[in-house]
């Protein structure tokens, strides 16, 4: 049989083959063929399990652990506003306000530990123009009552003076009305509704922060536009409802809200209780405060109940229209259970 000689389309060497073959390259460059397809089969799966690798190192970065707890020395710390507007010169003064300021940080400082100097008290008594409540004033307070607030902090905000109902203009009210505070300049600078209200001290509460605000005026039922109201019956069962057509919660931390009464009910001062004029939620809220023990929300807002109702019975209905206070939250939870703790 004859033979044909060629050259290794590789390295050119010389070939002698059978005709009819297929050989193009020699036994040398077949050999490394197959040792560099080796390699190049090692270098693949050692460069695919450093990608690998890479990825896993990438996504533990993007989604880092959570930070540690804070330290003692930082928890706990205690803040508070508290305004009370009297309408010096208006035809429909209130005679209490300031009254209820001071007992109301009285009972802050002494039951509460409160420090003094974290306690910001806006009255038009006060000799620093800062401390006025105009609307600009109160906003600049509510603003540093929220400031900076971390894990553990105690937040507490009162008002005591007029308010009003104003249309709804965002859609987020179920009876189509706003909730605002009137400060003494409403009449110049316009009211504060509880939109703005819920944005300044509400949706930057961040997760350990709890918010405790005590309203004592007309129109109150849902002045911090909080997600959550508590009915009770006359038994004292009580139930949660969504208060709420857009979500209007806090970030991780707690808002609760005691007002004096619903949204569409009026509130009032009286005498009966100590003789001088005295917001009725205000005293009531101080009275359970100071004589309860082991206090529970649910049993702060009977008790509180029955001393206003006790009292319309002495001077009679303070308003057309019955008083009876109210319970809001930024969550739900069991009312007969958990403990007030401010």
């Amino acid at each position: 049989m004859a033979t044909t000689t060629q050259r290794c389309k590789q390295c050119r060497r010389t070939l002698t083959t059978i005709p009819g073959s297929t050989y193009e390259i020699c036994l040398v460059c077949k050999i490394k063929g197959r040792v560099f397809s080796r390699i190049g089969q090692f270098v693949n799966a050692a460069s695919s399990q450093y990608l690998e690798e890479l990825q896993r190192q990438q996504a533990s970065r993007a989604a880092p652990a959570p930070p540690p707890p804070p330290s003692p020395q930082v928890l706990g710390r205690k803040r508070a506003v508290l305004c009370g507007v009297t309408y010096n010169g208006h035809r429909k003064k209130l005679e209490a306000s300031v009254h209820n300021v001071r007992s109301m940080r009285q009972l802050l400082i002494n039951k509460l530990s409160f420090p003094p100097s974290s306690i910001l008290v806006l009255t038009e008594e006060e000799s620093d123009l800062s401390r006025i409540p105009t609307k600009r004033n109160i906003q600049s307070a509510l603003r540093w009552l929220i400031n900076g607030c971390q894990y553990g902090d105690s937040l507490f905000f009162y008002y005591s003076g007029h308010a009003s109902q104003v249309p709804d203009e965002d859609g987020d009210e179920v009876d189509g009305y706003d909730e605002a505070l009137s400060p003494v300049d409403y009449k110049v600078s316009g009211t504060i509704v509880d939109d703005e209200i819920n944005a300044i001290i509400v949706a930057p509460l961040t997760h350990g922060v709890k918010l405790h605000s005590v309203i004592d005026t007309c129109f109150s039922g849902t002045l911090l536009d909080l997600p959550y109201l508590c009915t009770i019956n006359q038994d004292g069962l009580y139930k949660w409802e969504e208060h709420q057509l857009t979500d209007k919660g806090t970030r991780g931390g707690k808002a609760v809200c005691i007002c004096a009464c619903a949204d569409d009910q009026n509130s009032a001062d009286t005498s009966a209780f100590t003789g001088k004029a005295i917001g009725a939620l205000t005293f009531s809220f101080i009275q359970a405060m100071e004589t309860d023990t082991n206090l529970t929300y649910g049993r702060l807002l009977t008790s509180m109940r029955k001393k206003i109702y006790q009292a319309q019975q002495v001077v009679g209905r303070f308003t057309p229209m019955s008083q009876e206070p109210q319970l809001s939250s930024s969550t739900r939870f069991e009312i007969y259970s958990e403990p007030v703790t401010l």
